[in-house]
């Protein structure tokens, strides 16, 4: 994405701040993932932690099997609004928890033997088939960053092989009713360290895969990549169909709706600091917290790094937070407020995550339409947004 695509969308033409996924560029990345389903057998599925943009379910669904939900509010959603298979996962439930997602899942992987026989009775019990599984930890870490890092060192994430072949020789029916096991260990990878963590898996749960009816293979491979290897991905998920008999999933969130989206926010004011510092309705803290939590420095359409063109600019956002800057950045002209600039690459892991710390108004959500030029703008958001999470 670059300044001539903001010149067919138009910018102008919608509220700001303002989230925009281009529904051209969705179909783009839909076609690669059924690339991979055709070719492995492998069933695609999209998590909702990273991109839960309902409006654009019908679209999504016409490829994917379904989401993935880590709480009955997403599984809920899964259900309603995406209306094919319903995968759950949480660290832990609690019996409200399992109640509601029992309504809406069609299979429920625990993270924890205790876990399992706890709610054993009541899965079995659903007037439905509900497929169960259990969450394993391969101990081999491919993340650079901790924070997202499912292997990481003291990771509650996932059982290790110990606990494992503990809980099977305390009690020999541990795995009574469970028919998958899952994995999850990549964020943003591509498909080598997949190869290198399921020789892993294979080492150390291989033995019960055989038996098992799925595995899922977890989210975190960025599929839809221009480096990414889809050769690879799909030996190592058709080795596992072939070698196991079962059927397997994959559940990235990033790769589905990755680049298809833009931020477009509104420079509000122009002060001088140690540098131009432009002050935006957008703001890191509240919209993109990734930007600080990861922490990286998202794109700016027609930027360049700072020094790169004539005018430097640091980019912060409108909180409190004294630390709520975005990056810096810069371009050609100078900038002036009422001026409009576009992040890139933010339909992921940022409508999910926005907040309304200091009743920072969220950003409006649309859809771009490049076949016929429509921008549709789904929600806007107000007071009562920011008033009703309260109390």
């Amino acid at each position: 994405m670059e300044r001539g695509y903001l010149e067919r969308l138009g910018i102008g033409r919608v509220p700001s701040p303002c989230f925009v996924v281009d529904e051209g560029l969705l179909s783009r990345n839909l076609a690669v993932l059924d690339t991979v389903q055709q070719r492995t057998g492998a069933r695609i599925l999209l998590a909702l932690k990273g991109f839960a943009m309902f409006s654009v379910f019908p679209l999504l669904r016409t490829v994917l099997h379904g989401a993935c939900a880590s709480s009955p509010h997403e599984a809920r959603l899964a259900r309603e609004e995406f209306g094919r298979e319903v995968h759950v996962f949480a660290a832990a439930y609690s019996d409200d928890d399992m109640q509601d997602i029992l309504r809406h899942a069609d299979h429920v992987v625990f993270n924890s033997f205790a876990q399992l026989e706890r709610f054993r009775p009541a899965v079995q019990a659903c007037p439905r088939h509900v497929s169960m599984g259990i969450r394993v930890n391969p101990e081999h870490s491919e993340g650079a960053v901790p924070i997202y890092d499912p292997c990481s060192d003291g990771s509650r994430l996932g059982v290790r092989l110990r606990e494992f072949e503990a809980a099977l020789e305390r009690d020999s029916g541990a795995l009574d009713g469970v028919e998958g096991l899952h994995f999850h260990t990549l964020c943003q990878h591509n498909a080598d360290a997949l190869e290198r963590t399921l020789a892993e898996v294979e080492k150390k749960f291989g033995r019960w895969m055989h038996g098992m009816q799925w595995v899922n293979m977890g989210g975190g491979h960025h599929i839809t990549r221009s480096d990414y290897d889809v050769d690879t991905l799909c030996r190592c998920a058709a080795h596992v169909r072939r070698t196991y008999g079962v059927q397997v999933y994959l559940e990235p969130g990033e790769a589905v709706a990755l680049d298809t989206g833009i931020l477009v926010a509104t420079v509000l004011d122009v002060v001088q600091a140690d540098m131009p510092v432009a002050i935006l309705d957008a703001s890191a803290a509240c919209h993109m917290p990734d930007v600080l939590e990861m922490p990286y420095r998202p794109h700016v359409i027609g930027s360049g790094l700072q020094g790169e063109k004539a005018y430097s600019y640091r980019f912060a956002g409108k909180s409190c937070l004294a630390g709520d800057v975005i990056g810096e950045y810069s371009f050609d002209e100078p900038l002036r407020a009422g001026d409009r600039v576009a992040f890139t690459d933010m339909a992921i892991y940022s409508m999910v995550k926005t907040n309304t710390f200091n009743g920072l108004q969220l950003p409006a959500i649309a859809r771009y339409r490049p076949a016929t030029d429509e921008i549709l703008v789904e929600r806007t958001f107000g007071y009562e947004d920011f008033r009703n999470r309260l109390s």
